[in-house]
């Protein structure tokens, strides 16, 4: 049940993604840009979470891409509000 709620996961993921990325080439906004990366490495993280096996102990390390994507979001905010208009 773990292995297909995070499939679901990371195909709601990648769906973003990509609906960022077709507003990214209409607006070419950095921030789109930013978002659609940042959610294509979420999609990364859950694939690599339901791929690894639940007891491993290195289970902890593909949580290193989920904060890398989370600080991503954050600089495409800060990067947004602070470019000039």
């Amino acid at each position: 049940m773990n292995q297909l709620l995070r499939g679901a996961l990371a195909m709601g993921c990648i769906v973003v993604a990509l609906f960022f990325l077709r507003f990214w080439r209409i607006s070419r906004d950095r921030l789109f840009l930013i978002l659609s990366v940042a959610f294509g490495i979420f999609c990364v993280h859950w694939v690599g979470l339901a791929l690894q096996d639940p007891g491993s102990e290195a289970r902890q390390y593909s949580y290193i891409a989920r904060l890398l994507a989370f600080l991503l979001i954050a600089v495409g905010v800060i990067d947004k509000n602070r470019r000039p208009r």
